[in-house]
């Protein structure tokens, strides 16, 4: 009876220096960090520094899967500290194989690990892993599933954590499909947004077009504006000209046009990526911050919008422009892109001109008899 209770008294000792160290080890170090036989008697935790009581505390701690332990290359023993849920899932492999197995998927983490890759570092037979993966999915310790950059593989991962967003593809994938219609709406979305945040609403008057009688040897209005009439037409009458009423009001037209330099509230990534959250159109889909600045990225990329720096902040206002559209790209079925901007450029003729290379000082087409320039200016109605 006293061996039976002497017995009993080293196990409660033992299992109380086994507490002890762990939380001490907890306490001291992350959960990656080893430490070597020193640094565990250095925790004050053993009486005496005895190292035969050291190595009973620490192969008790090994074999409840709360330690484990690695060999570096010059042949030092170190350990590290487990966490007492997933001791609890190591212990509930009841062979080596799934212990080796866990052991391999648990270390891949949130990118999983092909089933090839654990026969070739394990070295195992076929059927001992075939057998070996079956029993860990039957105690719900590791699942299968599809990786977006091997979707032929056979991949595993632990089951109790999500896939990396590498694995999975992040946001930009559903059911391991790439989702270009998400991703699109989302990239209008966004324009749309910087596009109201960079300008102002503004209504101005139509410039009202003086009417002229057409010239000799030219078609007015429709597609043929401006194109010369050979002999055949130059009989028939000139097509009417639209002309403005005395005294009417000139017609209103919205537009959006830029605000003035020194404007400090274009919107940043973080303003996006708020917007995004509240408008309920990623539909569940959580978007960080790193996600939104690569949804702006391809934006820019695109010459659709570019970063302007304001007061240490970047924003981000809509590209080139001068007179934008108010009509907004998403909602839209028009794949081309968003309304056309105006620039100085592609708004005065010559931007746009088909007969550009031609046009010279004394020659058939110039600035002087430009048809084009005076339908911009008013003296002929488009």
């Amino acid at each position: 009876m006293s061996r039976a209770a002497g017995g009993d008294a080293d196990a409660a000792k033992l299992a109380v220096w086994k507490e002890a160290l762990y939380e001490k080890c907890r306490e001291a170090a992350p959960e990656n960090d080893m430490f070597s036989q020193d640094d565990l008697l250095r925790l004050d935790v053993i009486p005496n520094k005895d190292l035969m009581l050291l190595a009973r505390v620490v192969q008790s701690l090994s074999d409840d899967k709360l330690f484990i332990t690695m060999r570096e290359a010059s042949g030092q023993v170190l350990w590290k500290w487990r966490d007492a849920q997933e001791a609890h899932k190591y212990k509930q492999c009841t062979t080596d194989e799934q212990v080796l197995v866990y052991s391999l998927v648990d270390d891949a983490g949130g990118d999983g690990i092909w089933s090839q890759t654990l026969q070739k570092r394990l070295n195992m037979h076929d059927s001992v892993l075939k057998n070996a993966l079956k029993q860990l999915q039957t105690k719900g310790l590791i699942a299968p599933f599809k990786n977006v950059e091997h979707p032929n593989k056979k991949m595993y991962i632990k089951a109790s954590i999500r896939p990396s967003d590498r694995a999975t593809g992040g946001p930009w994938y559903t059911d391991q499909n790439f989702d270009d219609a998400f991703i699109e709406e989302l990239q209008r979305v966004v324009f749309d947004f910087i596009k109201r945040q960079s300008s102002y609403h503004s209504t101005h008057s139509s410039s009202g077009a003086r009417a002229q009688a057409p010239k000799k040897g030219v078609i007015q209005g429709g597609l043929e504006k401006g194109k010369k009439r050979d002999a055949m037409e130059m009989s028939k009458p000139p097509s009417k000209v639209s002309k403005t009423a005395p005294g009417t009001t000139p017609r209103k037209e919205a537009a959006l046009l830029p605000l003035p330099a020194g404007y400090i509230g274009y919107p940043s990534v973080r303003d996006i990526a708020r917007l995004l959250s509240s408008s309920g159109i990623t539909n569940n889909t959580i978007l960080s911050e790193e996600d939104v600045r690569k949804l702006i990225d391809v934006l820019v990329w695109d010459n659709l919008i570019e970063p302007v720096r304001v007061a240490g902040k970047v924003g981000y206002r809509v590209a080139r422009v001068v007179k934008q559209s108010t009509e907004p790209w998403a909602g839209r079925e028009d794949p081309t892109g968003p309304e056309p901007y105006t620039s100085p450029y592609t708004e005065a003729p010559c931007g746009r001109c088909p007969v550009f290379d031609l046009c010279e000082d004394g020659g058939p087409v110039g600035p002087s008899n430009c048809e084009y320039f005076k339908t911009w200016l008013g003296i002929i109605d488009p």
